[in-house]
């Protein structure tokens, strides 16, 4: 996000302000409500922007609106804002003509039964790159690795494991997460150019987990019972969509050729009526899904690009940068920076797409100053944040874990899920041993 501002900004700490009152009340109201979710994240940041706006009084109101309009509308801040929205709209789609349903019977109907620990990752894998999101993954899966962990006598909490840790996997790597979204506009690059750099350092984590379940879920068996109807032309949206970012398809073209395609589907197949397209695409048959359920985030997206605008001219981000560039020496240096940089938001926001849209700016301009590619920032603050959020026992995928095991009588606290969550942990290796090695290798492109 880059202002027009040519005048040199002095590093000040107090830019930071703004910043701190929003961690204060997101993580403060956790705190004493028990409940990190009490306070929705927009309200924090509406309070931190009017904190921004009292500072410098030196400028007058009009001067610090015009900053804040201006990073508002900054091009990267208004296209990721519509490719939450189109992602949105697909979702919405594909859910209402049966995709996901589909798509979790199908993979469920393959699972090798004398692997079935492992199988239930590799499972969770599948449907979070297809559906791009965490936690919709954990809600669809949690009951039936409890159940996998009734009838074979393993530990619930290490069956949740799995399918957590394959949950971030996709969350991670999907090209219509959010997460994907919001790290690839922050830095400016293509999607399939991210996919590429982070399924360089993802493949090995998941590698390793795979092996780790299957030895300590060697031996035990599981046949699914119930009925896991599955239509593939159901599922050929999600393949569609992979294909062509893989391809590299422009971001806009894929979502809209997905909705389309889902739309089709539905209508053909009967799950969407004719006159509830417009509401499939809108909320969700469900009413659970679709743009609307893409509001909160690109709200945020926006104030909080308005924030860091003041955040900057206030000397907020310089300060960071001259504290960084004062610890760290050299490329391989600023890449462990930006590592602990994202890290650090995430664990203070709860939020990993929150995180990556704060962090977001100022990685960029440390991989500016230390000629990083894009597409190497763009993955390892994706990565980073990936890794504490599928970690943190107050973040949303191990609550949703959790709750889940609680819907079928099985009580098993975040706390005992943490032990298990072997994916995160490895992918956190893997980026940090990536970064050594290979750390100044990289070329600016």
């Amino acid at each position: 996000m880059e202002t027009s501002n040519t005048e040199t900004i002095t590093p000040r700490i107090s830019g930071l302000l703004p910043v701190g009152v929003f961690l204060v009340l997101f993580i403060g109201s956790g705190v004493v409500l028990q409940d990190f979710y009490s306070m929705p994240a927009i309200v924090a940041f509406v309070c931190a922007l009017a904190v921004a706006f009292i500072q410098n009084p030196k400028r007058s109101f009009d001067e610090k609106l015009e900053s804040v309009a201006r990073s508002m509308g900054e091009s990267n801040v208004m296209i990721m804002c519509l490719v939450f929205v189109l992602a949105g709209a697909f979702t919405g789609a594909v859910k209402s003509a049966g995709g996901v349903e589909s798509t979790v019977n199908f993979a469920l109907s393959i699972l090798p039964t004398g692997i079935v620990l492992p199988g239930l990752f590799l499972i969770a894998c599948f449907i979070s790159i297809s559906m791009g999101t965490s936690v919709g993954t954990i809600a669809a899966l949690a009951p039936i690795a409890i159940g996998v962990a009734d009838k074979t006598g393993l530990a619930g909490a290490l069956c949740l494991g799995a399918i957590v840790g394959g949950a971030m996997f996709g969350d991670n790597l999907s090209m219509i997460s959010d997460t994907t979204i919001a790290a690839t506009r922050t830095q400016g690059c293509e999607m399939d150019e991210k996919f590429k750099e982070n399924f360089k350092i993802a493949l090995p984590a998941a590698i390793i987990t795979f092996i780790i379940f299957l030895a300590l879920g060697l031996g035990s068996e599981y046949n699914l019972d119930g009925n896991l109807e599955y239509n593939l032309w159901q599922v050929l949206p999600y393949v569609a969509v992979l294909v062509a970012a893989l391809a590299g398809v422009n971001v806009f073209l894929v979502l809209i050729g997905g909705t389309v395609l889902s739309i089709i589907v539905g209508v053909v197949l009967g799950t969407i009526a004719p006159e509830m397209i417009f509401i499939a695409i809108g909320s969700g048959l469900d009413g659970g899904s679709g743009i609307m359920n893409m509001y909160d985030i690109t709200v945020i997206s926006i104030i909080c690009a308005g924030i860091i605008g003041l955040v900057r001219d206030n000397g907020g981000i310089e300060w960071i940068l001259q504290k960084i560039t004062g610890l760290v020496h050299g490329k391989r240096g600023a890449q462990f920076g930006i590592a602990a940089l994202a890290s650090l938001v995430d664990v203070s926001t709860a939020n990993n797409t929150v995180a990556i849209v704060i962090a977001g700016p100022i990685a960029r301009k440390i991989s500016d100053q230390y000629d990083i590619s894009p597409r190497r920032t763009a993955s390892l603050i994706d990565i980073f944040t990936s890794v504490w959020q599928g970690i943190i026992p107050y973040g949303a995928q191990i609550l949703y874990a959790s709750a889940g095991a609680a819907a079928v009588g099985m009580a098993v606290t975040p706390f005992e899920i943490i032990p298990f969550l072997f994916y995160p942990y490895l992918l956190g290796i893997c980026a940090l041993v990536f970064i050594a090695i290979w750390g100044n290798k990289e070329k600016m492109r």
